[in-house]
């Protein structure tokens, strides 16, 4: 197997990988609602579901950590695994939870097609990747479609096209967890997928078991809402960025990133059964043109022979 071959191959997976975590990731939005519930009929707090959430991954990676003797991050890691604890265990959970309480969990969905672009620029700063001018222009035309379907959805539903308090909190999840994202996949080989994302969590630790106890419901919770914390608790928070962040490295973050395109469809689809909530045809469309801008722009990520990647 010549190294051309042996470097695609290992890309794909990073793509397949990238795919895992981010189904995973696409249910944590209608499972954060179920587990907040609306403003009408609220269940567990935004605050506690972030803590909580958090703390239960915490706990998981401490067993992990133990059981595979994994050394304690050097110093230069730190810095970067303290971004992500930010942006991944802090930011993106307590803000998204935050809007989930006024918005559906589709409404919220199309925004997080904003989260491959947002990603794709924060490792071209931050890890100094490059690509091809027709790379950016497909990752614009994604986010393009899906923002216009947002807006069309709005207009549907309101009559009128303006961003609600909701929507700033959804765009600032947005680049937690992009920076987050980013700031992890740059330690995940020197590191581990497996080892920053419980690093992360660890971290976390002294801020999220406080906060959990601090924000404890004191009123009756629905079952469905404990167990859709026990989903983003173990699966959003902790078993889904081990896909997501060995794709990254594997594959590339700002290739990989591109696979997010396709996140507010299949979180659209999962808050059929979940929630209930509507499924338009319209929805399926638009959800085929975002795909296929994955595709195309994969084709043209890949960097010109001068640029420099710092995840391979």
């Amino acid at each position: 197997m010549n190294s051309t071959h042996r470097n695609s191959h290992h890309e794909n997976i990073g793509m397949w990988l990238g795919l895992l975590g981010v189904t995973i990731f696409a249910i944590t939005l209608p499972m954060t609602r179920l587990a907040a519930g609306p403003a009408s009929d609220p269940q567990l707090s935004p605050w506690f579901i972030t803590f909580a959430r958090a703390a239960l991954a915490g706990a998981l990676s401490i067993v992990f950590l133990r059981l595979t003797r994994s050394p304690r991050p050097t110093r230069a890691q730190r810095k970067p695994l303290l971004y992500a604890m930010l942006g991944n265990a802090i930011g993106f959970p307590l803000l998204l939870a935050l809007a989930l309480r006024q918005v559906s969990s589709g409404h919220a969905a199309v925004f997080t097609a904003l989260l491959p672009l947002a990603t794709a620029v924060v490792a071209a700063v931050v890890l100094h990747q490059r690509a091809r001018t027709a790379f950016w222009v497909c990752a614009v035309l994604g986010s393009l479609l899906v923002v216009g379907f947002a807006l069309m959805r709005a207009y549907q539903h309101s009559g009128g096209f303006g961003l609600e308090w909701a929507d700033l909190l959804l765009l600032g999840a947005i680049v937690s967890a992009a920076l987050g994202y980013v700031y992890g996949a740059q330690v995940t080989p020197s590191l581990g997928a497996e080892r920053v994302i419980c690093w992360v969590c660890v971290l976390a630790l002294p801020l999220t078991v406080p906060g959990a106890l601090m924000t404890w419901p004191d009123h009756a919770v629905r079952t469905s809402s404990w167990l859709a914390l026990g989903y983003v608790g173990v699966f959003s928070m902790w078993a889904g960025f081990f896909a997501w962040y060995r794709g990254l490295a594997m594959g590339g973050a700002l290739r990989v990133s591109q696979i997010q395109l396709v996140q507010p469809f299949i979180s659209i689809l999962a808050a059929v059964p979940l929630l209930g909530e509507p499924l338009e045809t319209v929805t399926l469309g638009f959800a085929l043109a975002v795909v296929a801008t994955v595709f195309i722009g994969r084709r043209f990520a890949m960097p010109n022979p001068t640029a420099s990647s710092a995840v391979k």
